[in-house]
């Protein structure tokens, strides 16, 4: 029997030690598990060489290449806790976020980060790690020529491994804490629940910055000992020539992309395609792309990644759910307890031993660990026990706005269009499609339109709203004054501009 890792690095060491030839990377890429390992422990030594080591948090903003898997094996080798931040956001808001995660060391893989946003720390170009070099603020070095120690072996199962940001609610995205058992019992989790082995490759396109595509394809991938690869972005146009090049066995998915796909392609784009499973279930999905079987799935960052699956075949009796057969959480993994309040239909979780959910939100120098007195986390999800006891996932409790799979941090992007001068302001969701929206912009006051589309354009384009709509007044709440955001496609709109 395979004792379990103690570890990331440790099952990281394992898996490039055994199969050192299975690819690791970006499809279209050679490198191989072994050869990312060589680059990764030599980074590793450089790392600590710069004094970034056990138990140091450092931030990661990059997007998905070669290099970024490099730079995450590296930090895990080193001991350090890699924060993984999404490249797009902006400056102020990266600035926020990094003031209140306080790191070491800020690295980034790809376009250049603005280190104005986190001063005093080391800032690290991690762009030509692949390549064995590193920018070390604004000095190139060659990696460290070997390594003899790498500390992340020594780290304890229930220590940190890192965090990734949240940003499901209206304020400023909240890191969530992860330790190496929550990674190590996910990955066996979703490798077993998948049937993922060492003859598989696993393909995860989306942004490694996210739970799925690093906790249930890299990390599940690893733990079956399968081939693990990615893509820079996500392209439906190329995604289908890429699955039948690459020999990619499992798909690592979420409802947009399994939405553009069912709208954008067809049985003919996916021929000669060996998928055999794909995450992110969906009956017509499976049956358009000639795929044998489905995972849908209800989870979230705080929640282990993943805490209720359900396996769907080709061919299935048709299910009448209203809320869509990707919606159906089905059962619970082990280990993990919950419930719907019968009240207000909030989903409630509960782990039965420590380190399976996070470890709670980090602020103001701390780790909330954002449970009850009973140990019940509350996830702000909505949803209903279906009639054989099975979860079925509505939608978020928040007020909340999602566009291609990343939640908007209303705040922020509020704050940036206040400046403009007017009245009052809010933005909500431009429709109620329940994978996907566009943002719309409500305003009262006078509209400078220039002025409207020059500030848009500085917002990543995930948070740019589609339309702009005049109102007379925006509804809030008597008490506090809060947005009521549901009654804002209720107003009288005086004028109508698209962006």
């Amino acid at each position: 029997m395979t004792p379990w890792p103690r570890n990331l690095a440790t099952l990281i060491a394992d898996r490039a030690s055994a199969v050192p030839d299975q690819p690791f990377g970006m499809v279209g890429s050679t490198q191989t598990l072994g050869s990312a390992f060589g680059l990764a422990s030599r980074a590793a030594a450089t790392f600590a060489s710069l004094g970034i080591g056990g138990g140091d948090r450092v931030a990661v903003i990059g997007t998905n290449s070669d290099a970024y898997l490099v730079d995450w094996l590296a930090l895990q080798l080193a001991g350090a806790e890699p924060s993984l931040i999404n490249p797009t956001y902006p400056t102020d808001l990266l600035r926020i976020m990094l003031a209140d995660l306080d790191p070491v060391a800020v690295v980034w893989v790809g376009p250049a980060v603005d280190v104005s946003a986190c001063p005093g720390v080391v800032h690290i170009d991690a762009s030509s790690l692949a390549a064995g070099s590193l920018v070390v603020d604004g000095a190139s070095s060659a990696l460290a020529a070997s390594a003899s120690d790498l500390p992340g072996l020594g780290r304890a199962s229930s220590d940190r491994a890192g965090s990734m940001h949240t940003s499901g609610t209206t304020g400023t995205p909240k890191f969530c804490v992860q330790s190496h058992e929550y990674f190590l019992r996910l990955g066996r989790f979703v490798a077993d629940t998948m049937g993922i082995h060492g003859d598989d490759t696993v393909l995860a396109p989306l942004p490694l910055f996210h739970i799925n595509p690093l906790g249930y394809g890299v990390i599940g991938g690893l733990t079956a000992r399968a081939g693990v690869l990615s893509m820079p972005r996500f392209s439906a146009s190329g995604f289908w020539p890429d699955v039948v090049a690459s020999g990619a066995s499992v798909l690592v998915l979420h409802a947009p992309p399994v939405e553009i796909l069912k709208r954008s392609s067809g049985a003919a784009d996916a021929a000669g395609h060996r998928v055999r499973v794909v995450f992110f279930a969906d009956g017509e999905f499976l049956d358009t792309f000639g795929i044998p079987m489905g995972v849908s799935a209800y989870g979230s960052t705080e929640a282990g990644g993943l805490c209720h699956t359900w396996t769907w075949r080709r061919g299935d009796v048709a299910v009448d759910l209203p809320e869509g057969m990707s919606r159906y959480g089905g059962r619970a993994r082990p280990e993990v307890q919950w419930y719907v309040d019968p009240v207000n239909g909030e989903i409630l979780l509960k782990a039965d031993r420590p380190h399976v959910l996070f470890e709670g939100y980090f602020r103001d120098g701390r780790v909330d660990p954002a449970l009850d007195d009973e140990g019940w986390f509350a996830t702000g999800d909505i949803g209903r026990v279906d009639t054989a006891g099975n979860l079925v996932f509505i939608e978020r409790a928040a007020e909340s706005i999602r566009v291609k799979g990343e939640y908007v941090p209303i705040g922020f992007v509020e704050d940036h269009f206040a400046s403009l001068g007017f009245d009052d302001l809010a933005i909500w969701r431009a429709d109620s499609d329940l994978v996907d929206h566009e943002v719309a912009l409500y305003v009262c006051g006078a509209l400078d339109v220039d002025a409207l589309r020059s500030a848009s354009r500085s917002l990543p384009a995930f948070m740019r709203p589609a339309v702009v709509l005049r109102v007379d007044a925006i509804p809030r709440d008597d008490g506090v004054g809060k947005v009521r955001r549901r009654q804002l496609d209720t107003c009288t709109v005086l004028e109508r501009i698209t962006l």
